[in-house]
């Protein structure tokens, strides 16, 4: 059994970007899964289907949790659904306290996300079937997107797959996956190119007072990872930065 405590690296991989094989591509509508996530994890998932003639890769790969990015195509419906197109800056990194009016808004509806996702069994509930359970880094609320259009870019490997003495420690390597995701993500290497997005950074931050207490800072940034699968380059906004230059 595995202890609560994980003894494992913050941050994955280069600061350059991903390395072979990845990032690796999946996409699919999201399905219902085992209903646990939310209930009795506190950390809500989306299922996609696990089919090795979509994603014939899927089939080679161990089981583990990965992480990237997560682009959504949510329903009209959604509360989500509507976030405004993302406005030029003059930097590729701010820090924010309005989250969500800063993304960018393809035109084809998708809007992107850092994610986290588990491939497997999942041991510790004894799975008979390989799933494939993304969580989305970031707050929609109650609301889930069951039927929405989901694409992966899948950037790098976290760990395999444990089992765990109790609930307890398997909430504990679920957040510290969350963490190492969010770390690894925020840098220009790792990050969508021509795309805004937003993670909320583990660490220091400061209050009203300007006393440090533990936090995140909401990091609005977009970086040098071809984001081409998630969003198309001809239905991203036209966006040029300082001087002309194309962002």
């Amino acid at each position: 059994m595995t202890a609560p405590i994980p003894d494992r690296p913050l941050v994955i991989g280069d600061p350059s970007g991903p390395s072979p094989p990845y990032p690796l591509r999946m996409s699919g509508q999201v399905i219902s899964g085992f209903g646990r996530g939310s209930k009795e994890l506190g950390i809500p998932t989306a299922n996609l289907p696990v089919d090795d003639a979509l994603t014939p890769w899927i089939s080679s790969v161990s089981s583990g949790v990965y992480f990237g990015w997560a682009s959504l195509n949510l329903p009209p419906s959604h509360p989500n659904s509507q976030l405004p197109t993302s406005t030029p800056s003059n930097s590729n990194t701010t820090t924010t306290t309005t989250p969500s009016s800063n993304l960018t808004r393809g035109a084809n509806g998708f809007t992107v996300f850092p994610m986290v996702m588990s491939i497997g069994y999942n041991p510790f509930y004894k799975n008979t079937v390989r799933s494939a359970e993304v969580h989305v880094l970031h707050d929609f609320g109650a609301h889930d997107f069951y039927g929405a259009e989901m694409r992966l870019l899948i950037t790098g490997f976290i760990r395999e797959e444990k089992d765990y003495a109790g609930l307890e420690a398997l909430i504990a390597d679920i957040r510290f996956d969350c963490e190492v995701a969010k770390r690894s993500l925020a840098r220009p290497g790792w990050a969508p190119r021509g795309v805004d997005v937003e993670i909320d950074v583990p660490g220091e931050k400061s209050g009203e007072d300007g006393d440090k207490a533990a936090g995140a800072d909401v990091v609005v940034m977009r970086g040098e990872l071809d984001c081409g699968w998630l969003i198309r380059p001809s239905e991203l906004p036209e966006d040029k930065g300082e001087g002309g230059r194309e962002k």
